[in-house]
């Protein structure tokens, strides 16, 4: 897949860019479970801290398919 810029906000959670997608989506999931953001109890939800709140456009909880869709907004 071809390298894309990566935006600020994105950047803050994943590193610089440009990076393929599949990348992106790999280093967010390092993030997510490094920092323990996974729903304990519905494992398909995302509990924002503040980094990612940014990215996933203000909102504290989002399904991990919901995710895949606000991170697109973050690649260009």
């Amino acid at each position: 897949m071809k390298p894309m810029n990566i935006s600020s906000d994105l950047a803050a959670v994943v590193g610089n860019g440009p990076m393929p997608r599949s990348e992106v989506v790999k280093k967010l999931w390092v993030y997510i479970k490094s920092h323990n953001l996974q729903d304990s109890k519905n494992r398909r939800n995302i509990n924002a801290d503040e980094k990612l709140k940014r990215v996933f456009g203000g909102k504290g909880v989002v399904n991990m398919f919901e995710m895949t869709k606000l991170v697109s907004k973050h690649l260009s």
